[in-house]
């Protein structure tokens, strides 16, 4: 199997052995690249309602929604994501599958709305599950093409039918309650612990780190996009005040360098060599994920304010950019960078900088203040990095 699977002589139908886990130069196929650019369609959608929602002050409906309809989107994403590292063959039934699951995805995002508003995940879960159905095949034919590992891909088919079941319940009697939520998502994340535990599946280090360093990126540009909307309509209208208008502006593109520039200080392919350390890093990125898209909901609802089209109060709209900002950085070292064992001196500029900026809201303009931070965390992080590798060179 080549590196890259993007030969024009696809096989109608290939047998869908394992990819070698210790495949040099392996990258993300041009068809990853579009499923990833698909689900940002339903990322901006929850990032937009999320905006809303607390524009209009409904915050912790708002944070509820946000939190359970990114945990679709989410958990759809980085399922497929872990089975392609692991056996994409690039045949016709493989493009086939992640076509339908593309698809899901944009049903997912058609019901987002919905979901927010009324409180009806119906939308949601049709989308839901034609994600879910497509990901199923593609375990059940992996389960026959890789004997050594039939129990674990059949553990996943298995497992993710009985967590359609329980959101199936929820879906006949449209009823959406967060405890019923809440207990499904238990359910959904215990499938690849149970189903791994029989035998791992051949996901490579660093393609899974390339593939996730990729949605960082294109959340990143969703928050950008959102801040470009809503600074549109601002100047359209005419009704915000100049400077403050440029202090979000400034201070937010500020963040968003800082929270590139941070999360690709360092590679997490050097420290995926076990099983825990993966699973404890791939599910804690879905708060980083969510932290990056709530940014950007928080730079919309700034704008907002400073162009009166909200009537919260600037404490509460600085809130919605400085809370997230700080749960990314304490997330980012927790996850990201301590597993690379630095020492308790890489802690510091996160530990210090989140705690730092929560408090950014007594300070005017709080969001070029925050900007100017963690621009200072960045260059905290640049010296301690720059003195290790003088010290190991030495």
């Amino acid at each position: 199997m080549n590196s890259q699977n993007t030969s024009n002589n696809i096989g109608w139908f290939q047998l869908m052995t394992p990819r070698d886990p210790d495949e040099e130069h392996r990258q993300a196929s041009f068809l990853e690249l579009f499923f990833d650019l698909c689900f940002v369609v339903a990322i901006a959608q929850a990032a937009a309602q999320l905006h809303h929602a607390v524009a209009e002050g409904h915050i912790v409906s708002g944070i509820i929604n946000f939190s359970m309809v990114f945990f679709a989107i989410w958990w759809a994403w980085m399922n497929f994501t872990w089975f392609a590292s692991a056996y994409d063959n690039d045949d016709i039934p493989f493009r086939i599958a992640t076509f339908i699951q593309i698809t899901g995805a944009l049903i997912l995002a058609a019901g987002v709305q919905q979901g927010f508003v009324n409180q009806n995940f119906n939308t949601i879960f049709i989308g839901y599950l034609v994600m879910r159905i497509a990901l199923a095949s593609l375990w059940v034919r992996a389960a026959f093409h890789d004997l050594p590992r039939k129990a674990t891909n059949l553990r996943y088919a298995i497992g993710i039918c009985v967590a359609m079941v329980g959101w199936g319940i929820m879906f006949a009697l449209n009823y959406w309650p967060v405890w019923g939520f809440a207990i499904m998502v238990v359910v959904e994340l215990a499938v690849p612990a149970w189903a791994e535990y029989a035998d791992r599946t051949p996901w490579h280090p660093g393609h899974i780190a390339e593939r996730y360093g990729l949605l960082t990126i294109i959340v990143l540009g969703e928050s950008v996009l959102a801040a470009t909307n809503a600074v549109q309509v601002a100047l359209n209208e005419q009704g915000a005040e100049f400077n403050a208008l440029l202090a979000v502006i400034v201070g937010g593109l500020l963040i968003l360098f800082s929270f590139w520039w941070l999360y690709f200080s360092k590679s997490a392919h050097q420290f995926l060599t076990s099983r825990k350390r993966a699973f404890i890093w791939g599910y804690g990125h879905y708060f980083i994920f969510a932290s990056v898209a709530a940014v950007g909901a928080g730079l919309a609802v700034n704008i907002d304010q400073v162009s009166a089209h909200t009537a919260i109060s600037s404490s509460v709209a600085s809130a919605a950019i400085t809370v997230p900002v700080a749960l990314f950085l304490f997330l980012l070292w927790g996850f990201h960078i301590r597993p690379h064992q630095t020492g308790w001196i890489h802690a510091v500029p996160f530990l210090v900088g989140s705690t730092v900026i929560l408090a950014t809201n007594l300070i005017s303009p709080t969001i070029l203040v925050t900007g100017l931070l963690t621009v200072g965390i960045v260059v905290c992080n640049e010296i301690i990095f720059r003195r290790d590798y003088i010290l190991q060179e030495s």
